[in-house]
């Protein structure tokens, strides 16, 4: 077997080797200055992975600094694994959202498979088993063989890593836009439940005590896919396919159930995931946390491969494997546990006193660094930021109806437009019954999962329009975190807490900066107003494909308290005779709507407005009312208006809508005004829930198997059955697959 010798001290300074890496030119001469020399080809590589935005947020951490993160439920803010907050009886709610952008963009399937099982390890690390996955998704328009190939592929992903692993992949949002042809968005939230006497921290502490390596083998996949995931695509990243690791959930599955036998035993005092950067951000962080450091012996850790070199071990990215610290002379029983589920438990390193990270192979020191400098001390940078031109174009333009001429078949257009259309094809690959606690599947405004053993659930949804960011960040933030609250509140829950993932282009790009704080302005002002606290979440910067950017996505994941599953709402209408209710009225705002770009194909203008009080106060009187056991059915009123919610209502139970609409038709029916409700409540519980619900009004009742909607003085709008709305909506995206391209 050959070897390739790796470039000397020398060779990396003169011939700027670190910059192929990732780092700087200024940046390598801060880690010189840290280490008072210049530093090996391993060395150099451990910089470059934990000062990458992937693990580092050098150009995020001011931005992530708004956030709120503080409440009286959260047991656990940012900074660990996943956040973590109290739903009562000594129990709590464990979850987390990550990006696997990069990697799916390359290979869909595995990129989104190890997506699935990183996400998963961040949950149970903290020592909570996991109960349920949902996911986010971004596609450009579902028209070229491309974006259909990494459609097909990311979902088998999603479903292949799910599926296997036996946890309920039960909600999510899937969008398509041309902005995303390029860059894919793949972004995974799972949620757990944990006993709060069990919650564990990734911290390396004692001195003495044994670092051991546990789970599968290292071997030669994702190394530096951190450094991958810190930069712009571009058409030479296919070269870089190897840095996309390769799954294997049965694996987790054994490493899952591994750690929670092992977080009941008191010989653990640390354990966190090899996530991104692998041993090398697991060992650094766990050691910077607890003010120690760790010595390793690269010898001793278990290889899958032969002839690694300390930098391939350090940097690779192989899945389904944790490092923890155990209390000195405890290792033999961390090892039968172990081995009881067929996996690797070896003691590689232990903790010292010295916060250095010090590395041996094979009888040599090959890395000496401090562990803060990898860790806390990664540089910070305040990146420039400038107001876009199209914002200011944007904010000058009046707010204008699009030209509708037949409302009737504009309203089944719009049901086919891939982002509205049902999700169905998608889904039904999930095995969202796994565990026979879901309470609520796929399909309605927020998923529902039964806390075993008590009368509670917990609702959880992920959301964004990055339509409305890219417009307006500001307004679009807010709008973001408001959307995945309705969707919670419509479904019986209390809003607890988010988590993130802040998907943006280049932060080096001024106006790209600028999108991304103004978007956290936004996101922080709803989660103070919904008193939703961000506890989590991730932050992917480069998206961008030869220079051109995604949408601004700050995707949200939310999960609320259902305190009795009697109240869990779901946004079909239940039965005839039942009265209609709309929430707040309809101003002309289509600015990034769904009408608007199928009849102007494009987006511009304003975004629409939200008033966070209003916003707060309907959601509290409509949980309220839902509470009572005053509603039948709930739903938000979305992409595509009031005409699309009211027909979203129809297709769950077939019954139809007798309804009539104030104001100008097209407002009235496709405007995507905010704070927005529709509701069905039966007729003897009508008054106590107006007198719940003050600024609800009856606008019709439920009927039989036609959806008719009618203006103020009686005219017909629409008149068309549920079955010929429903056979559009649910054949849309399986006819766009198979179509010719």
């Amino acid at each position: 077997m050959s070897v390739t010798l790796e470039p000397n001290t020398q060779q990396i300074k003169e011939q700027k080797i670190y910059k192929q890496m990732g780092l700087s030119d200024a940046e390598f001469q801060m880690v010189e200055d840290i280490l008072g020399r210049t530093p090996n080809y391993t060395e150099t590589g451990l910089f470059s992975v934990m000062w990458s935005e992937h693990c580092s947020y050098k150009n995020s951490k001011p931005v992530l600094s708004k956030f709120p993160t503080k409440g009286d439920h959260v047991l656990q803010g940012p900074g660990e694994g996943a956040g973590i907050v109290d739903i009562g009886d000594g129990q709590a709610a464990v979850f987390k959202m990550e990006s696997h952008n990069h990697p799916s963009a390359i290979e869909p399937y595995q990129g989104a498979a190890t997506g699935v099982g990183g996400i998963i390890r961040d949950v149970f690390s903290m020592g909570a088993r996991p109960i349920a996955l949902l996911n986010s998704l971004r596609f450009g328009e579902l028209e070229t063989p491309r974006v259909k190939y990494l459609f097909e592929e990311v979902v088998a992903g999603i479903a292949g890593y799910g599926n296997c692993i036996g946890i309920p992949t039960v909600g999510g949002e899937v969008q398509f836009d041309a902005s995303y042809d390029g860059n894919p968005l793949v972004n995974a939230m799972c949620v757990g439940l944990i006993d709060h006497k069990d919650i564990q921290k990734g911290v390396a502490k004692g001195t003495g005590n044994p670092v051991m390596y546990v789970g599968a083998k290292t071997g030669r996949d994702g190394i530096h896919g951190a450094t991958f995931a810190s930069e712009e695509l571009t058409d030479a990243s296919d070269e870089k396919r190897p840095a996309v690791q390769v799954g294997d959930p049965f694996m987790e599955k054994l490493l899952l159930e591994a750690c929670l036998e092992l977080v009941k035993s008191d010989a653990l005092i640390g354990i966190q995931d090899m996530g991104a950067a692998g041993l090398t951000s697991s060992s650094a962080e766990m050691a910077s946390k607890a003010g120690s450091g760790i010595e390793m012996d690269l010898d001793h850790v278990p290889q899958r491969e032969t002839g690694m070199t300390a930098y391939e071990m350090m940097l690779s990215e192989s899945q389904e494997r944790m490092l923890i610290v155990v209390k000195q002379g405890r290792e033999p029983e961390i090892v039968e546990l172990f081995e009881k589920y067929g996996l690797d438990a070896v003691t590689v390193g232990r903790v010292t006193d010295d916060s250095t990270l010090r590395l041996k192979h094979k009888g040599e020191i090959v890395a000496e660094v401090p562990v803060d400098a990898l860790a806390e001390d990664a540089p910070v940078y305040h990146q420039k930021s400038s107001v876009p031109e199209y914002y200011r174009e944007f904010q000058s333009l009046p707010n204008e109806e699009p030209e509708v001429e037949d409302h009737q078949s504009t309203l089944l257009a719009l049901l086919q437009q891939p982002t509205i259309a049902s999700k169905e094809w998608v889904y039904n690959q999930y095995d969202h019954q796994v565990r026979t606690s879901t309470v609520v599947s796929p399909g309605s405004d927020a998923a529902v999962i039964r806390v075993r053993g008590t009368n509670k659930g917990l609702a959880m949804t992920t959301d964004c329009n990055s339509r409305y960011i890219y417009l307006d960040p500001e307004t679009g933030g807010k709008i973001a975190v408001a959307e995945a609250a309705r969707n919670v509140v419509v479904s019986g829950g209390r809003p607890l807490a988010i988590t993130d993932c802040l998907n943006f282009g280049n932060p080096e790009k001024p106006e790209i900066f600028w999108q991304l704080e103004k978007a956290a302005d936004g996101m922080s002002a709803a989660c103070l107003q919904l008193n939703a606290p961000v506890i989590g979440g991730n932050v992917s910067l480069y998206n961008e494909t030869n220079g051109t950017a995604i949408y601004p996505t700050p995707t949200i994941g939310l999960v609320g308290l259902v305190e009795d599953l009697k109240h869990v709402t779901t946004q079909d209408a239940k039965k005839q005779g039942d009265f209609v209710y709309l929430v707040g009225g309809s101003m002309t705002e289509f600015g990034g709507s769904e009408l608007q770009k199928m009849v102007e194909g494009r987006i511009f203008g304003k975004a629409p407005s939200i008033d966070l009080d209003v916003e707060a106060q309907r959601q509290s009187a409509i949980l309220t009312a839902i509470q009572q056991g005053l509603v039948q059915s709930a739903h938000d009123v979305a992409e595509g208006g009031v005409a699309v919610a009211l027909a979203e209502k129809t297709f769950g139970n077939g019954l139809g809508v007798n309804v009539s609409l104030a104001g100008s038709k097209t407002t009235a029916l496709f405007s995507e005004t905010q704070s927005r409700f529709l509701l069905t409540v039966s007729p003897e519980q009508a008054q106590a829930f107006e007198d719940t619900v003050k600024d609800a009004r009856k606008i019709g009742e439920v009927t039989g198997d036609r959806m008719i909607v009618k203006g103020e003085d009686g005219a017909v709008w629409i008149d068309e059955s549920v079955e010929t709305l429903r056979s559009a909506w649910k054949g849309a995206i399986p006819c766009l697959l198979k179509s010719e391209a």
